[in-house]
């Protein structure tokens, strides 16, 4: 075969590929690729017309917007073609475009990962509403339209135009598209396997009563048919929408300078996992309706408007199985294997399921096509199943009723919870693995050389037999007569399973020594750091016991109150609840926990190695924090979130782990998420991290 010919043939290959996702997509609500996988479709398309422009088709994606109309909804000839966009991915291609749009004013907008539609009003009353359709016809969704609250059926204000089309995104919030799920996994319904694809699903019902009941809402971003000489640029036009009772965003910014548009982008990626709703870019137009006119359009695209996508975050992969992990406090989690695939920057295998009833809630089925979402350095999260795709060879999980690494019976720790736990808290492998690497973590001690995989290695060895570490009380005594014979399986530090290699059999390694029998770097460094943790704050020791419910907060209150580790033990329950931030449940748990002689015997032990039980009892209510509640969250650059909360609480504040009215304020850092939302919709104070350190002197 020629080289022209195979080309031809792939060209063909992408037409047909891509319009049967378009039709998917846009006909049937359903993603059968996520966007990421689309767009490189489009891409390589784009780019194999571009260099042989014979083979360009009048049915090729590019030459179209949107699909075709479907026979369910009655046709809507739109007055003005509805347009698509064309996407930029780096700041490269972003340059280019800025170049040949020839400099500012420009609108900069977020892009809504939702559904388009038309709105058609006569003399302000609204007669029409349309999806985009191919852009030419859309589908007329009228009576659904009207359900939508926020969407007026008459106009604000007086002398509106004779006809007027107004073009926009019908969205579902994160929060809604959750509560959504449920309810139709409830009445025995495939669930909507993102925002978008519920949007779409929600607004195309037969029944409007059905549309009626979700809570769809809407963003304007700009006008069909209308003319009108007395407005001149894009932001002129949202006030003036805006004034018609349009829902208009108040996100949007009108900058003169690439680099002002540049660090839109930057400022919106950074917080987009705050947002109320999903988006996948930023839209950046021409402001002066002038020069929009002049710079025209494509066949399918405006050339005065580009959309930034950002680094897709969702895709579909395959969920192989899904197991259970038992953590520190015995709790059962199920969490999912996948297909590995790399999003957000980093491969992933497991995503975290949370319990038995998160799986039921997503309605997902071992063996479907799911949409995986990873935020930054959130964890992976799955939002749905393909339903489109199952070809009748999924099942259900079914929640074990046994420890899958001691054999105990599983059940919940007390009457009406939903999470089911191990019992066997003292010989449970999992467990004390879980415990001993959380003693690693930085909320706790925080020892650099003792992350998940040497925990692994210190208490479930291949050999010896019998491993150094059997309960918390062997850890400060180790030596590296103890290390030096250890020989470990290699786990993934997110799921603990097993590593393999190219044949599939586990991976084995010699963990704390070399090939020639000397002591390895993470051998001497663990027994220095563990050296180092002894000094650490006696709060954290406290936090490093892995009683149940005694976090940061908790700790510091108690040690803060009574001043060392035994006084703490030796309290009355009434004593320990009184204090603040600890309250009658966390009192009942610390007393419960103390009585168990195996925990008496960690106490002890680590007492004996020299670790610190004691520090300062500091005066309440003093410092520039002085009762106040204050949150912090995010990535901080100069602080890590606990040295933030000693800050807080050395000059007399509490620092809380979620946000109220009584919150004084937030310190936000990177990817603050659904706090930093919390707090905006409060009116609650969100400062930077360049604002605590004025704060704190």
């Amino acid at each position: 075969m020629s080289a022209t010919q195979k080309v031809r043939d792939r060209v063909s290959e992408l037409v047909d590929l891509i319009n049967k996702h378009r039709a998917s997509y846009y006909q049937s609500n359903t993603s059968l690729i996520s966007d990421a996988d689309y767009d490189k479709l489009m891409r390589e398309l784009e780019q194999l017309e571009s260099k042989h422009p014979e083979l360009i088709t009048g049915d090729s994606p590019t030459q179209t917007v949107g699909g075709e109309v479907s026979q369910t909804f009655a046709p809507v000839q739109h007055l003005e073609r509805m347009m698509s966009l064309d996407n930029v991915f780096s700041e490269e291609e972003l340059d280019a475009w800025l170049e040949k749009a020839g400099g500012g004013p420009f609108l900069c907008e977020l892009k809504i990962d939702g559904l388009a539609i038309n709105l058609r009003y006569k003399n302000g009353e609204l007669i029409s509403a349309a999806t985009r359709g191919d852009g030419s016809v859309g589908e007329d969704v009228t009576r659904n339209v009207m359900t939508v609250k926020g969407i007026p059926h008459s106009l604000s204000g007086k002398n509106h135009p004779e006809v007027v089309e107004v073009r926009g995104e019908v969205f579902y919030s994160l929060e809604d598209f959750a509560k959504l799920n449920q309810s139709l996994i409830d009445a025995g319904k495939p669930p909507f396997a993102n925002p978008r694809n519920s949007a779409s699903g929600s607004l195309r019902q037969k029944d409007s009563s059905v549309t009626a009941s979700r809570p769809l809402q809407m963003i304007v971003h700009g006008i069909g048919a209308w003319v009108d000489t007395s407005v001149v640029s894009q932001s002129e036009l949202y006030a003036h929408l805006k004034s018609w009772g349009l829902p208009t965003s108040n996100r949007y910014k009108v900058l003169k300078t690439a680099k002002e548009v540049k660090q839109y982008i930057n400022d919106f990626e950074a917080k987009r996992h705050s947002l109320e709703h999903e988006i996948d870019g930023v839209v950046i137009k021409i402001d002066e309706l002038a020069r929009q006119a002049s710079m025209g359009f494509t066949s399918r695209a405006p050339r005065w408007a580009i959309a930034y996508k950002y680094p897709p975050e969702q895709v579909n992969t395959r969920l192989l199985d899904i197991r259970v992990s038992i953590g520190r406090t015995g709790r059962a989690t199920p969490y999912a294997v996948l297909d590995p695939i790399k999003v957000a920057g980093s491969v992933v295998e497991f995503a975290t399921l949370h319990n038995q009833e998160v799986v039921v809630a997503k309605g997902i089925l071992i063996g479907d096509t799911v949409v995986l979402r990873k935020a930054g350095d959130v964890i992976p999260e799955i939002l749905g199943p393909v339903v489109a795709l199952r070809d009748g060879s999924e099942k259900k999980f079914v929640m074990p009723k046994v420890c899958p690494d001691c054999g105990s019976k599983l059940a919940p720790a007390q009457e009406g919870d939903v999470d089911l736990r191990c019992p066997n808290a003292k010989s449970c492998p999992a467990q004390l693995r879980e415990r001993i690497a959380y003693i690693g973590s930085r909320a706790a001690l925080d020892v650099e050389a003792l992350g998940f995989v040497t925990a692994v290695a210190l208490t479930q060895p291949l050999e010896p037999k019998t491993p150094p570490v059997q309960s918390e009380a062997d850890l400060f005594s180790l030596t590296l007569e103890d290390l030096l014979p250890i020989r470990s399986v290699v786990v993934d530090a997110d799921s603990g399973a097993p590593k393999r290699d190219a044949e599939g059999k586990q991976k084995v390694v010699e963990y704390f020594r070399k090939k020639d029998g000397t002591p390895a770097t993470v051998a001497t460094k663990l027994l220095e750091e563990l050296e180092k943790a002894k000094s650490q704050p006696a709060w954290r020791v406290l936090v490093s016991l892995s009683i149940r419910h005694v976090g940061p907060v908790a700790a510091r209150s108690l040690m803060n109150s009574f001043g060392s580790i035994e006084k703490i033990f030796a309290a009355s329950e009434q004593e320990l609840a009184d204090v603040d931030g600890v309250g009658a449940v966390v009192a009942a748990t610390i007393k419960e926990w103390i009585e168990i002689d195996w925990h008496q015997e960690i106490v002890s032990a680590w007492k004996k190695a020299g670790v610190n039980f004691t520090q300062e009892i500091s005066s309440s209510g003093e410092g520039v924090f002085s009762g106040l509640s204050i949150v912090v969250t995010g990535t901080l650059e100069n602080f890590t979130r606990d040295q933030a909360e000693e800050e807080i609480i050395s000059r007399g504040g509490k620092a809380a782990s979620s946000v109220s009215k009584n919150t004084a304020f937030v310190l936000a850092g990177a990817n603050a998420g659904s706090k930093l939302a919390k707090a905006e919709a409060l009116g609650v104070e969100v400062i930077d991290e360049a604002e605590f350190a004025k704060r704190i002197g």
